[in-house]
């Protein structure tokens, strides 16, 4: 018997996903159905049918991702830069060959595997997902897609080249309630939108941090600090950072407008086919980006103007970060909470509130108008599940439902909010298709930043 990891299983396999592929365009881009005797008894993956995986940042929410792909994939190689906090992981699966280094981990393994996952920190994903799309891998990258505007570009870009599989873990996308916003936005339930106010109540921010980073820490044996670092400028190790609270920092992270926003918003961009903005606008109090600028403030308002497109007329985008609350609609009862995570989408003929994956808990304001809908058609194909979705494109030749071709425009949507946030009180005019703001050459500076050498993307 062939060892799981032998090139002659890795042929096989391949062979099995082209003749898929091939079978997909023979048939069109109609949905498939998977047949029950491709599923095991539990639902998983028949064992014959799997793919081979790798993952580029096993902790936290990558190991979350593991839990769900490992119903439809064999886990052939983790890498992480900190196996003390990847240990729990490593134990899941004791199979898979252990890296620090995903470059390594290609060098020696590429052959093993078809697919990866990356879930490290923003300001690695494009890095890694890059190095995974030149050896011909299908991707899974964690939102958002990238750091920059010209990381995502970069991705986009490959991705494409490559002809290679993507999806965006914005795992909302696969949910039933998204595909109800949508039908419902389509059959006009709330007429015309102009007006979306979108936020999350997180707070991601280093600030009450700043003054401590003075100190002086040793890096822990069993991280290997300059990989964590990546295309990050060098600085000193600091607890602070890692493993957790990266995201408030903008050398590492995107704050709250870059960790939920692809939730988020999804829903409207998806339904409204907003495209990209032609202005963005930040508010922000108590901050001073000179100053205080390595970390993100508290709370934000970023406004977007996206113009009119199709049939629809131009959408004003509010989004509100933390101690900044998205407005409580009018047409709420006195005993529903307020809105958290989540959106109030405003039309020329009534509001739709939704929460934040997927357009979770999605409802016509105010309540008595929901006993009064006639609910559409249900137009759009659902899906299992947003790991499923992304595995069954790569059997079946398919795109998955929230691709880079997709997922990465979203994303570029928080990347230009985090570059207002640098400049915060001045609108930001923003040509797409040149990739520069047209009224800002600092802003510009932005948009495609520098690496330390050896990690740049774009």
């Amino acid at each position: 018997m062939n060892h799981p990891h032998s090139d002659s299983n890795t042929l096989n396999r391949r062979a099995f996903l082209q003749r898929g592929a091939a079978s997909l365009a023979a048939l069109g881009s109609a949905p498939l159905i998977v047949p029950s005797h491709v599923l095991g008894a539990d639902g998983q993956t028949a064992p014959s049918n799997k793919i081979n995986l790798a993952a580029i940042g096993v902790a936290g929410m990558g190991g979350a991702d593991l839990d769900g792909l490992s119903r439809h994939c064999n886990i052939v190689a983790l890498c992480d830069v900190d196996w003390r906090y990847a240990a729990g992981t490593f134990e899941k699966f004791p199979t898979a060959k252990r890296f620090k280094d995903f470059r390594r981990m290609f060098d020696e393994l590429a052959n093993s595997f078809d697919a990866v996952l990356v879930a490290t920190p923003d300001h690695t994903h494009a890095v890694a997902s890059l190095a995974a799309i030149q050896h011909g891998k299908h991707v899974y990258c964690e939102k958002p897609l990238a750091h920059s505007v010209g990381e995502v570009r970069a991705l986009m870009k490959a991705a494409r080249e490559k002809n290679v599989v993507t999806q965006l873990g914005n795992q909302g996308h696969s949910f039933g309630s998204i595909r109800d916003f949508v039908e419902w936005i389509q059959a006009d339930a709330i007429g015309q939108v102009h007006t979306i106010h979108a936020g999350c109540e997180a707070v991601n921010s280093g600030i009450d941090q700043l003054a401590n980073l003075k100190e002086r820490h040793s890096v822990p044996a069993t991280l290997d600090w300059d990989l964590w670092l990546g295309p990050a400028a060098d600085r000193p190790y600091h607890p602070t950072y890692l493993p957790a609270n990266w995201r408030g920092w903008t050398p590492f992270g995107n704050g709250t407008i870059g960790d939920w926003m692809c939730h988020v918003v999804d829903p409207v961009f998806w339904a409204l086919d907003l495209g990209s903005p032609k202005s963005v606008l930040a508010q922000v109090k108590d901050y001073d980006p000179k100053t205080q600028g390595d970390a993100f403030p508290k709370g934000d308002r970023v406004s977007y103007e996206f113009p009119a497109r199709g049939n629809r007329g131009p959408v004003t985008l509010h989004w509100y970060s933390g101690v900044e609350r998205v407005p409580r609609p009018e047409e709420f009862e006195p005993g529903d909470p307020d809105i958290g995570a989540g959106a109030v989408v405003i039309g020329d003929k009534g509001k739709i509130a939704y929460g934040s994956h997927g357009a979770g808990g999605v409802r016509l304001l105010p309540a008595r108008r929901m006993d009064e809908f006639q609910r559409p058609p249900k137009t759009l194909p659902r899906v299992r599940d947003h790991h499923w979705d992304w595995v069954e494109a790569i059997r079946t030749g398919r795109k998955a439902g929230s691709d880079f071709a997709y997922g990465g425009p979203l994303t570029e949507i928080p990347m230009l909010g985090v570059i207002a946030l640098k400049l915060p009180g001045t609108r930001l005019e923003w040509d797409a298709v040149g990739m520069r703001f047209t009224n800002h050459a600092e802003a510009n500076a932005y948009v495609n930043p520098p690496a330390r050498p050896g990690w740049k993307v774009a």
